[in-house]
């Protein structure tokens, strides 16, 4: 078990101190270059199958007829829709030159805590899709499609739509980072276990804060299941954190 840790931050970027800063600069301008063209070309072959993911992203809700506001407005939906697509797929790739750039820096024991961390994020934000793509997405769309069902013709711009979904997306996998946050704060001795414990009050008043901002919605269930994931994932992280530091 771990006791005590604290991070030596010189060790991170040892370049700092055993290369010239310039060279330093220039491996991270390396290794943003490449995660740019491999964004870039997933970002293209994303492009070739969009049909594809629209389809897939339509598959949350149905009895409802999708069109285009303006010329275009579709071309234009389908090149966001390939981006964010190419930059998910690109993820691995992005922790792998994280991680490339911060090893020679670490120590053994930080390469123990770092590593997991990283990946673990990358679990927690494809959770945190899933989530939302299988939980947070119906149950949002249908409260909207069942109350004006009787009253109002269900047709939705498909550009508004992939805009909701794309906040709901991002906004979950950010919420699912949580834990990876507390495990942090934790090991840099910032705020124990036992103190987040503690305030489990301010947890509750605060996850349901954060879900009514990060919910594009109005609707109060959509809300409601990203409050109750939120408070989950916080005593998750807390719990986490204690094994670890006891």
């Amino acid at each position: 078990m771990i006791t005590n840790y604290n991070f030596n931050f010189k060790k991170i970027y040892p370049v700092l101190l055993e290369l010239p800063f310039s060279e330093h600069l220039e491996e991270l301008r390396q290794r943003l270059f490449h995660i740019g063209w491999i964004i870039l070309l997933l970002t293209c072959l994303t492009f070739f199958e969009v049909k594809i993911i629209v389809k897939l992203l339509e598959l949350p809700i149905s009895d409802v007829k999708f069109f285009q506001l303006a010329p275009g407005e579709y071309f234009l939906s389908t090149v966001k829709i390939s981006f964010y697509t190419g930059l998910l797929f690109a993820s691995p790739f992005l922790i792998g030159q994280l991680i490339l750039f911060l090893l020679p820096g670490l120590t053994k024991k930080e390469t123990k805590i770092i590593l997991p961390l990283l990946l673990s994020s990358l679990c927690l934000f494809g959770l945190g899709l899933v989530f939302s793509y299988y939980v947070l997405i119906p149950a949002a769309l249908n409260f909207f499609l069942n109350y004006s069902l009787d009253v109002i013709e269900p047709f939705w711009s498909f550009d508004q739509y992939f805009e909701f979904i794309l906040v709901l997306f991002y906004s979950t996998g950010l919420a699912f980072q949580i834990p990876i946050i507390q495990i942090l704060l934790g090991l840099l001795n910032i705020i124990s276990a036992r103190q987040m414990f503690s305030l489990w009050r301010y947890v509750l008043l605060t996850s349901t804060i954060i879900g009514a901002i990060l919910t594009p919605s109005t609707d109060p269930l959509t809300q409601l299941l990203l409050s109750l994931a939120i408070v989950i994932l916080y005593f998750s992280g807390a719990s986490i954190l204690f094994l670890i530091k006891n």
